[in-house]
């Protein structure tokens, strides 16, 4: 075996050794990513140091200057010496520097200019390999598993370009059918069962394309080929039981758990799925992938569970989550609100830190008396430090240093939580969020009205949430102990992470263990009693727990408030409702509950398509509020009691004159032993204090209304990104290249213009 090419350093001077040059190289952290590729190229790809010439002039896409090539690659080292164009171009980057479309361009354009079959998008977090069609105009370059061998033949290399490759467009969606047909036909399972099976194996291939990217293995595991040569009955569970090692402290399958399915039935499935790419699948697809499929296979029974992309994107846009907040979704499902979330903030951060090392560059740049590679030292010192920043060990007992450097790592572990009811949901939620970058660590499978791990009242600055709509929660749904009590390692977890206030808000739920879950919730009796009755005995303690044995409220109602209580003050919400909360005379008292918590920030009708792909045709309209904070909290109380007392003095003449009337009447009456008499006077009094609570109930909140008055954000939206049939659309949420023709703004920047002044958008009234 040949000597392996190595990586030569200058650390006293700063230097890094060009194999290519020949010669010595100031060290940048560029640099040092286009060594270490140049090493992967001839060490794992066979070519020698004479195929390969770097830092090569191409005019590229820098206006009129020539731009430089990392590398070019000929096919044979006679190939270059006759002057004929190179098979590959490579384009590296430094890690913090994100590999995206700009650079897919910047590639594409040299492979053009130099006539190169392929191209590389490259640096420490991410290789993308690329063909060219040569043959056709620009964009004329598509996504390849791999770039060619320098031993591969020319029969090799076409079927290179048919491998391995990412998803487009539906046919994640598709195949994913395709495999559930398989399994119905061949199992007879239900979809659910499917579904489970399905999850199981995805989740194999996504490990086994860690491995060959982590460890840039060529024999992918994931394959009818290899599943045939080993001699195990059903090697696909070896492979499981591997990818279950791998993501144990996920606690994502139970330990005895298996692929419950035939060899043939497996290797059907794999054979449809072997030649993609799920790691470098684009998240826009995956994620549309699992809507389909979950919607398309469930209709309602689990396509209820999650909510179309472009209303996640606008709900997460208005919410706009920032790094260091926690945020929840206390129904997740399939995770699309904390997916979003961690994206946006996760990409936050690696722009930040670009900014902070090209700053850091700029000032350095700009010092005098430092040496070239005084220069360069420096910047791979601070280049190191804020890669620090950029860690990605989610391992919940990941080493201190970790914890405390890397924000990616808060932001994995510390930020983002969600909890669904349903098992098979919050497995695939976290299945899902470790196919988009990881951040499941504090979703769980349990009740999202009940405290359990991180999730508990006052905690979260963020909550964006579709819950579960018309289905009831009763008095016979008691907590039980099972509901929230956790093993001593993970109550232990977050003990240390949460202390005093951790064992409180399990404390809260233990104390109601065996009563309704209403029992923690102030909105069902509230619908059902006048709020005047602020009566405090043990009377009606024991009136209101007979009562809630028989009260049932619908879980959307339930949600809201406890999307309220898990809200920190000054906490941020949007959350998808039916239409009827916000319109609905019976449900004015929720309306007011809400009121008295929170500024209403923006009401957005959606159109009644919005969620007929998902199985539901119920309207909707998305609630935006910000909770109160302490003092507006004070403010709020202080304004309404005033208004109250006001209220009630203004009317308290006339109800003292009823009284009198009505109590004399009834002394007439027992005096006269007029027991029917009396029993109507009582009534009829009975009637009119009601009467009166309702009159001062209702001119005290119009006198509130006036007295704390705010403006309030309300746009109807007729196009939102989806179509009944869940075909993308045009779109007026969001500044999109898919906006309504006519339309200068969306949604979202109107919004924005609102709460800097609402004055051009208020409502004027008639002239005087």
């Amino acid at each position: 075996m040949p000597d392996q090419l190595e990586i030569r350093q200058n650390k006293s001077k700063g230097l890094i050794w060009s194999h290519v040059r020949a010669k010595w190289l100031v060290e940048t952290p560029e640099e040092l990513v286009r060594q270490e590729y140049l090493c992967l190229l001839v060490n794992e790809y066979g070519f020698t140091l004479e195929q390969i010439d770097e830092e090569v002039s191409l005019p590229g896409d820098r206006g009129n200057k020539n731009a430089r090539a990392d590398f070019v690659v000929w096919r044979t080292v006679q190939d270059r010496k006759a002057g004929k164009t190179a098979l590959i171009v490579v384009e590296c980057k430094a890690d913090n520097v994100a590999i995206d479309q700009k650079t897919y361009q910047q590639g594409a354009n040299y492979a053009n200019n130099e006539r190169a079959k392929f191209f590389v998008a490259h640096n420490r977090r991410s290789t993308k390999f690329f063909k060219v069609d040569l043959e056709k105009r620009a964009p004329n370059y598509s996504e390849v598993k791999d770039i060619p061998h320098a031993s591969d033949s020319d029969k090799q290399i076409e079927a290179l370009l048919a491998q391995l490759k990412p998803f487009e467009g539906k046919e994640f969606a598709d195949l994913l059918h395709q495999c559930h047909n398989v399994i119905r036909n061949n199992e007879h399972l239900d979809p659910a069962a499917a579904f489970d099976e399905i999850a199981k194996i995805l989740f194999i291939k996504v490990w086994v394309e860690r491995r060959l990217r982590e460890r840039r293995e060529r024999k992918n595991l994931f394959s009818v080929e290899f599943l045939q040569s080993q001699l195990a009955e059903n090697p696909i569970n070896t492979l499981f039981e591997q990818t279950k090692e791998a993501y144990r402290s996920a606690k994502i399958f139970e330990k005895g758990e298996r692929i419950n399915l035939r060899a043939a039935t497996v290797e059907a499935i794999v054979k449809k799925l072997e030649s993609y790419n799920l790691s470098e699948t684009s998240e826009d697809v995956k994620g549309i992938a699992f809507e389909r499929f979950l919607g398309g296979t469930f209709r309602g029974e689990i396509g209820q569970f999650f909510t179309p992309r472009p209303i996640v994107e606008f709900i997460v846009r208005m919410l706009d989550p920032k790094e260091g907040e926690r945020i929840c979704d206390p129904a997740s499902g399939s995770g699309g609100f904390l997916i979003r979330c961690f994206e946006v903030i996760r990409e936050a951060i690696a722009a930040d830190v670009d900014g902070q090392y090209k700053a850091f560059c700029a000032t350095i740049d700009k010092k005098k008396g430092l040496t070239e590679a005084e220069k360069a030292k420096a910047k791979r010192d601070e280049y190191k430090r804020l890669q620090e920043q950029l860690l990605v060990s989610f391992d919940p007992d990941a080493s201190p240093k970790v914890k405390r450097t890397s924000r990616i790592w808060r932001l994995s572990n510390e930020s983002i939580y969600g909890t669904d009811a349903n098992d098979r949901m919050a497995r695939t939620s976290k299945m899902n969020m470790i196919m988009h970058g990881d951040g499941h660590a504090g979703v769980h499978h349990h009740n999202g009205l009940l405290n359990v791990n991180g999730i508990f009242e006052g905690r979260f600055h963020v909550i964006a949430t579709n819950p579960p709509f018309g289905a009831t929660v009763t008095g016979d749904n008691v907590i039980l102990s099972s509901d929230y009590k956790v093993d001593a390692q993970t109550r232990e977890r977050y003990r240390q992470e949460h202390r005093q206030a951790y064992d409180e808000a399990v404390a809260r739920v233990s104390a109601n263990e065996g009563k309704p879950i209403l029992s923690l919730f102030k909105l069902p009796l509230r619908g059902k009693q006048d709020e005047s009755d602020t009566t405090t005995t043990e009377e009606k303690k024991r009136r209101d727990e007979k009562r809630l044995k028989n009260i049932s409220m619908k879980t959307e109602l339930v949600f809201i408030e406890r999307c309220l209580d898990l809200l920190a003050p000054g906490g941020r919400m949007g959350v998808v409702l039916p239409e009827g909360i916000f319109n609905n005379p019976s449900l004015q008292y929720v309306r007011e509950f809400v009121e008295d918590r929170a500024f209403l920030r923006a009401v957005v009708s959606l159109s009644q398509d919005t969620f007929v792909s998902s199985g539901a045709s119920v309207k909707c309209s998305i609630l935006f509020v910000d909770k109160f904070t302490v003092e507006e909290e004070k403010r709020f109380n202080a304004v309404r009691s005033k208004a109250l007392r006001e209220t009630r003095k203004k009317h308290q003449p006339d109800m003292d004159q009823e009284h009198a009337r009505l109590e004399a009447a009834m002394e007439v009456a027992k005096e006269a032993k007029d027991r029917a008499q009396v029993t109507e006077l009582r009534k009829e009094l009975v009637a009119y204090d009601k009467k009166m609570e309702d009159t001062i109930a209702a001119e005290a909140r119009a006198l509130l209304k006036q007295r704390f008055d705010y403006p309030v954000f309300l746009y109807e939206a007729e196009k939102v990104g989806i179509s009944a049939t869940g075909e993308p659309d045009f779109n007026e949420l969001y500044p999109n290249d898919r906006m309504p023709a006519g339309l200068e703004k969306s949604c979202l920047e109107l919004y924005r213009d609102f709460r800097k002044d609402p004055t051009p958008f208020l409502v004027q009234g008639p002239a005087a």
